[in-house]
């Protein structure tokens, strides 16, 4: 498998926010988000072939109990499942985070599932090239539904501005995810527009009953 990284941190997203955790990233993405954090992992991907063995061997002696696979799009991994499997031999609470277009049977915990809104779609980054392949791929109601059957999970919405709402609601609508598993986050890549677009997403998470989750890493570690 192509891993861009293997580090020891704190979960930063998610119902799981701030637990101590390994992240396991793998390298190769079939999206291109126009405001992607992760670009050594998607649009110039990088990183080293390694084998199952290879990975364990670095996730364990961090003694987590607690493991995020990531990527990129780890669904995409070749060995993806074979690995999973592996990671929960050796006891760990496994979190995948993918953008829920491509369906693999993993060993999972906690799927973590980001869709992809139209505000990701890179209409004008290198020339914009990317875009027609993006918007095609970056939804896919049938592979959402069938995740949220097989798992236990939550549904992740990076919203750049308050026009993202009702397209958020089609997705519901179509998927008929549970509205208590959706979890909003502002996009931004460093404090200052994260607090800013906090202030009035909160507000919409109030008004719309939607859980606001906040990005610890961007707070404690900027972009």
């Amino acid at each position: 498998m192509k891993i861009s990284e293997i580090f020891y941190s704190i979960q930063g997203e998610g119902t799981l926010a701030g637990v101590p955790s390994v992240f396991v990233r793998t390298s190769g993405c079939n999206l291109r988000c126009t405001w992607c954090d992760t670009p050594y992992t998607s649009w110039e991907p990088d990183g080293r072939e390694m084998s199952i063995p290879d990975i364990l061997a670095e996730v364990h002696p961090y003694q987590a109990g607690h493991v995020v696979v990531t990527g990129g799009e780890p669904m995409i991994a070749p060995g993806i499942v074979e690995l999973t499997g592996e990671l929960k031999r050796l006891g760990l609470h496994i979190t995948v985070e993918t953008a829920g277009t491509v369906d693999q049977p993993v060993v999972c915990d906690l799927m973590s599932i980001s869709p992809k809104l139209k505000n990701s779609t890179p209409h004008q980054r290198d020339s914009g090239r990317w875009a027609a392949q993006h918007d095609r791929l970056r939804y896919r109601p049938d592979v959402l539904m069938r995740l949220m059957r097989d798992y236990q999970y939550q549904l992740k919405f990076v919203v750049s501005d308050p026009v993202d709402l009702p397209e958020i609601e089609t997705i519901l609508i179509d998927t008929g995810a549970n509205r208590g598993c959706v979890l909003l986050m502002p996009e931004g890549i460093d404090g200052a527009t994260l607090q800013q677009r906090a202030r009035w997403l909160a507000e919409l998470c109030k008004r719309e009953r939607f859980r606001y989750r906040p990005r610890l890493h961007i707070d404690l570690f900027g972009n």
